[in-house]
């Protein structure tokens, strides 16, 4: 084989890996609890569910470190919504958390929501 046709099969084999990994990691950020994100550990599982069971916004920042659209948007506001789309989906009731994610300005394919005075997304 020549070069070209070397590159040209790894830069495919990147591609196409990308493709069928990056729809796990996403799922996470569409507010499945049974998906476990880039970031999971059991130690930080339980610290993410003790912010949310309290309604912690600031343990709950600390621990997303500025990662992810999420912390973009969520606020100390808005924090107890979410922490409530949280519990709602984990509960299974997974279209009213996508609801309250949806008024949120979280888990919009398309971007919109983000004239909602939310800003801008950044990961």
């Amino acid at each position: 084989m020549n070069k070209k046709t070397i590159i040209a099969l790894s830069i495919a084999s990147v591609v196409l890996g990308g493709i069928f990994t990056f729809p796990k990691i996403a799922e996470a950020y569409k507010g499945n609890p049974t998906v476990k994100g880039p970031y999971y550990t059991e130690e930080r599982h339980e610290a993410m569910e003790k912010a949310f069971e309290t309604k912690d916004y600031n343990a709950w920042k600390n621990l997303m470190q500025g990662k992810g659209r999420v912390t973009q948007v969520i606020n100390q506001d808005n924090f107890a919504k979410f922490a409530q789309a949280h519990e709602l989906a984990e509960a299974g009731k997974l279209e009213e958390a996508a609801a309250i994610r949806k008024e949120l300005g979280l888990g919009l394919h398309n971007g919109s929501g983000q004239g909602m005075g939310m800003g801008r997304w950044s990961k």
